[in-house]
């Protein structure tokens, strides 16, 4: 990749603050609570991946309270694992997902969180984090294929199921990411209607990067699938030569309604970081998983 298109790439994942973020709060189902069981979150690493050979990347699961290892627990998946899965972050996920998880707005779900692999056969540093590179997100995350999906679905949920009991109801299986890797969990779901049927984006890169400015015209060319999507985007988002995330994600709403699919898209005033959608997770959550009770685990 040129250096001067890495470098936007790099600007694209970066959390840009402004003051148009600033009315995005954690309300209090982000926040601890005594009367709340706590779920564990474990880190792990994955160094070995047919899909994407060469590669090394950390990994964390979530494990409720709630969960039995008897009843088949639901998932969802998070790209960029390290920006959801720390309780002192944007999203706070672990957190939301205990309160939720207790207050049966959710069911009981195992969390996994996943970087983006680093080329090479060491991680790059003690801290999980944006940087340093190399790594392999732009090629796993912004590539319009079922590649990205063949490796969750081959490689890191057999791996995860080793130890605990996942459901195989696509119906109760959700994927979500931030930038590209909100881009990245709609075409897994796109690609994979099969073995996840929710979608959580948090302002996606449907520009091109890689060709995924194309989703728009391909949603209202292509008969309906089976997929939930929420998207949640911000005016003051980025606007580069790949495109204009704010532009692209509502031509992506605009596609989805054509369509007929269901779907939510939530535009604010914020840019391009997880401030908003950290902000209104717990209910995008509630939204995506609003009906779980009427399907089986």
């Amino acid at each position: 990749m040129p250096a001067a298109m890495m470098w936007v790439v790099v600007m694209a994942i970066t959390a840009i603050v402004c003051a148009d973020d600033a009315p995005y709060t954690l309300g209090p189902d982000s926040q601890r609570h005594e009367d709340v069981p706590r779920g564990t979150v474990t880190m792990h690493v994955l160094d070995h991946s047919e899909v994407f050979p060469g590669t090394i990347r950390r990994y964390w699961v979530y494990v409720p309270a709630k969960y039995d290892g008897k009843t088949p627990a639901a998932v969802m998946v998070f790209q960029d694992g390290h920006a959801y899965v720390g309780e002192d972050g944007q999203f706070r996920t672990p957190i939301v997902l205990d309160n939720l998880i207790a207050a049966g707005d959710v069911p009981v779900t195992i969390g996994v969180f996943i970087d983006p692999g680093h080329v090479g056969d060491k991680l790059p540093g003690d801290k999980p984090g944006w940087r340093p590179r190399p790594s392999n997100r732009s090629v796993e995350y912004d590539t319009l294929s079922d590649q990205y999906a063949k490796f969750l679905i081959d490689e890191v949920l057999p791996l995860v199921g080793k130890d605990y009991k996942l459901t195989d109801n696509p119906q109760r299986r959700a994927i979500c990411g931030i930038s590209s890797g909100g881009i990245c969990a709609f075409t897994v779901a796109w690609e994979r209607p099969d073995v996840f049927t929710k979608v959580l984006s948090h302002v996606g890169s449907f520009t091109n990067i890689r060709g995924g400015h194309v989703y728009p015209a391909l949603i209202r060319k292509t008969d309906s699938k089976p997929i939930r999507v929420f998207l949640q985007d911000g005016k003051n988002d980025l606007d580069n030569q790949h495109g204009n995330w704010p532009l692209a994600n509502q031509q992506m709403a605009a596609a989805l309604k054509f369509a007929g699919y269901d779907y939510q898209f939530v535009f604010g005033e914020g840019g391009h970081n997880g401030r908003h959608g950290g902000a209104i997770l717990p209910d995008s959550l509630r939204w995506l998983w609003r009906d779980w009770r009427s399907t089986k685990p």
